[in-house]
């Protein structure tokens, strides 16, 4: 085992994102991918094996010390938290990934599990949940906050002040008004314009 391997969970479409983003960031070695049992996959389609199914975590923590999900969040946050949940319940390391391509001020505060993509903005003062993704583009102003198992969507923007709650999805080029305060479990479509909790729709969360 090398030094700062990571397994990362999930083969699909975010996480050749991910990969990226890893391979820039250049702080780990990807040993392989993690899929769902069940999944016939064989490779990534990124080079990177199959080494692995989610029912046989256990076993692959005697190997790797470092885990990161790269399950897609289009919607229902279930799956990811479901994922994260058992990584630390296998005491797993699960590192913030954060692209060099990426703006993060020094005076914001990140937790485990989340990823901050290419081109990204996190301004001074902001506080980041765990397992969240800050997608490509994304702007998070001044002393905003994003709950835990939350998806900000490519180019979408929370300006200063703003709050938003824990198993979010806020769609692509949405804009998040300056002090809003959104509540967990709710889905904000692409493209608008989000002032409160009556702009989404309650996510079904199992």
């Amino acid at each position: 085992m090398f030094e700062n391997e990571i397994i990362l969970l999930g083969a699909g479409g975010h996480c050749h994102s991910c990969i990226d983003v890893i391979e820039k960031e250049g702080v780990f070695n990807i040993a392989g991918i993690v899929e769902q049992k069940g999944k016939n996959q064989q490779n990534s389609g990124l080079g990177y094996p199959i080494i692995g199914y989610d029912n046989e975590l256990s076993a692959l923590k005697k190997r790797f010390d470092y885990a990161f999900i790269t399950v897609g969040q289009m919607g229902s946050s279930t799956l990811r938290k479901k994922l994260y949940k058992a990584l630390v319940e296998l005491k797993f390391s699960i590192p913030i990934i954060i692209s060099p391509f990426a703006h993060v001020s020094k005076h914001t505060k990140i937790n485990d599990g989340t990823i901050v993509m290419h081109h990204a903005c996190v301004n001074a003062g902001a506080v980041i949940g765990n397992n969240c993704i800050l997608n490509t583009k994304s702007l998070i102003e001044h002393d905003s906050k994003v709950g835990d198992h939350t998806h900000i969507s490519t180019g979408a923007i929370l300006n200063g002040n703003s709050t938003i709650g824990s198993n979010c999805f806020v769609g692509s080029n949405a804009t998040i008004v300056n002090g809003a305060k959104l509540p967990d479990n709710f889905f904000f479509k692409a493209g608008i314009v989000i002032k409160s909790e009556e702009d989404g729709k309650p996510q079904k969360e199992e």
